[in-house]
């Protein structure tokens, strides 16, 4: 089963804005700064987490692949080929 990268990476992107901006908040900066660099991290946060989703689906997709050749291998003796 395919993993659903749109909602990971948004959630994940949500996650590191309100995370950034809580801690330079924390920090002293001014709002617009704070929210410059928020944004930023969210932005970077969305395409690393969709990036590193789209090679974990095609890690399982291979996986999955393999495993239904190996299935059907096992399954066709070399005497039992019917042409």
């Amino acid at each position: 089963m395919l993993l659903p990268i749109r909602t990971i990476a948004v959630s994940t992107a949500v996650l590191c804005f309100f995370a950034i901006g809580i801690i330079g908040s924390v920090g002293g900066l001014s709002s617009f700064t704070c929210c410059k660099r928020a944004l930023l991290g969210a932005a970077v946060a969305y395409l690393t987490a969709g990036t590193a989703g789209k090679a974990v689906n095609a890690i399982l997709v291979q996986a999955m692949i393999a495993g239904q050749v190996s299935q059907t291998k096992k399954r066709e003796q070399p005497g039992d080929r019917k042409n």
